[in-house]
């Protein structure tokens, strides 16, 4: 299994050009225009059906050499190869591409932070297009908590305030309660006084949800949990017409 191990660790290691290269069409899954993005879901779909059928033919190599033993099935390069080209496909495919990045890689570091950021972005923009061709609610979730430690950086803080109030602005999904962490580590005049716009917005999700995180972000000791959420919204003069 170590060779297997390794060609993965390698896959998810490599440079931005080589990213960009595997990656760049996944743009188009944000892009305004709906013809760039129909196009973009069916080169998705095209790749992920590639990804399936390499899972399969490792699947099925997996149960052939298992009269081998653990031990020497792992040794058994038939299905040591069938596995490392399933793990080189999915450096093709979205979300899968985001999974396992190096330990020893800060995500700071990370060639695949763009792709995780626009990973959030599809998800906050096209929520629907994402459910359907996506779906990955531990993948957003560890995403976000990881970027969140890198809000410093200007240009990643830029992008999370967006997201943050995108969000906010929309009915609730699961995980959002995640962006608190962006809220917290982005917190300032220019969030707030998105949160504040929101705050008058003629839909009722956006005025609580811009209401509870501005809450929240005047009380750093309190978590961001449904049980709050729920006392907030007892407790708080928000008033959902």
């Amino acid at each position: 299994m170590a060779e297997g191990s390794d060609a993965r660790s390698h896959a998810v290691a490599d440079d931005a050009g080589a990213w960009a290269e595997r990656l760049g069409w996944a743009y188009g899954l944000i892009a305004d225009d709906p013809v760039e993005r129909s196009a973009a879901l069916l080169h998705l779909t095209e790749a992920r059906g590639r990804a399936d059928d390499a899972r399969g033919r490792a699947n099925e190599m997996w149960r052939l050499t298992r009269p081998l033993g653990a031990e020497e099935q792992y040794r058994e390069p038939a299905l040591l190869g069938a596995l490392d080209a399933y793990h080189r496909t999915q450096r093709h495919v979205i979300p899968d591409a985001l999974w396992d990045r190096p330990r020893r890689t800060a995500i700071a570091d990370w060639p695949g932070l763009p792709y995780a950021l626009l990973f959030l972005e599809w998800e906050a923009r096209f929520p629907q297009e994402w459910t359907e061709h996506a779906k990955a609610w531990g993948t957003k979730q560890g995403l976000i908590r990881d970027i969140a430690t890198i809000a410093g950086d200007e240009t990643v803080r830029s992008r999370l305030v967006d997201l943050t109030e995108i969000v906010v602005r929309r009915p609730y999904r699961c995980k959002d309660r995640e962006y608190i962490r962006f809220a917290r580590a982005v917190d300032g005049n220019d969030l707030r006084d998105r949160l504040h716009a929101a705050c008058r917005s003629d839909e009722p999700w956006a005025r609580c949800h811009a209401g509870f995180v501005l809450w929240l972000l005047d009380r750093p000791e309190v978590p961001a949990t449904r049980h709050v959420w729920r006392s907030w919204l007892t407790e708080s003069s928000a008033v959902l017409l």
